[in-house]
């Protein structure tokens, strides 16, 4: 049986995150809400659900599929154009290394959603849609009443919750957010008995050695294919 992330979209959407999840009649294949994200996955690597895939990335355009690079689901691609495809690693944490900035973070609420939007479009950490933030919660950093930082949770399957969305307004950086608000995050995750993981650029080697200092490791390679906006 294969491990639970390695089809951490598809797994999210036909399980714990249902409620967000649009799919074809004979769930072949299920993309996520467009106005919460992008991310699309057939069920199997089977003629039929590469169809149902194709029909979803038609009718919705501008997703993206996330799969383990050297898993049967890699080359499982709806006949859409493909954009462009990204190197990812996964990294997981069931513990977090001891210490980090003492800096108080906040709770976001849904008043927060377009100053979420507007720092993840400056600042670009992933996907990010006018409805991300429902997938939270999200905690941040603000500064004289502006967010200035942010991270949340995004994918969920059994056992495991996904750090996302951690981003620093340019003028802010440097000070240690991004560690404060990425601890208290998977610190939350793991005081409730799951492990989490996050995907990285692959050659982003400073973002992954950020991670690899709090706590987290590289678990798999994942390619992130995005599909034409159509």
């Amino acid at each position: 049986m294969s491990h639970p992330l390695d089809r951490a979209v598809f797994n999210a959407l036909t399980g714990r995150l249902s409620a967000f999840a649009t799919s074809d009649s004979d769930a072949r294949a299920v993309r996520i809400d467009p106005e919460v994200g992008v991310f699309l996955a057939a069920a199997d690597a089977s003629a039929e659900s590469r169809d149902h895939l194709t029909e979803l990335a038609r009718r919705h355009p501008g997703a993206g599929l996330v799969e383990r690079t050297d898993g049967p689901m890699a080359e499982i691609l709806p006949d859409v154009p493909v954009a462009r495809r990204v190197p990812l690693v996964q990294m997981t944490a069931t513990a977090l290394t001891a210490g980090g900035p003492d800096i108080a973070v906040e709770p976001l609420t849904e008043a927060d959603a377009p100053a979420m939007l507007a720092l993840a479009t400056l600042t670009r950490p992933g996907p990010f849609r006018s409805a991300t933030s429902r997938l939270g919660p999200f905690v941040g950093i603000k500064r004289e009443g502006r967010l200035v930082a942010m991270a949340g949770r995004r994918l969920r399957v059994d056992g495991f919750t996904e750090l996302s969305g951690v981003c620093t307004h340019p003028d802010h950086r440097g000070r240690g957010y991004a560690a404060a608000l990425s601890r208290t995050v998977a610190g939350e995750v793991i005081a409730a008995g799951e492990a989490v993981f996050l995907h990285a650029f692959a050659d982003h080697e400073a973002t992954i050695a950020f991670y690899r200092s709090l706590g987290f490791e590289v678990r798999a390679p994942m390619t992130y294919t995005i599909l034409d906006q159509g």
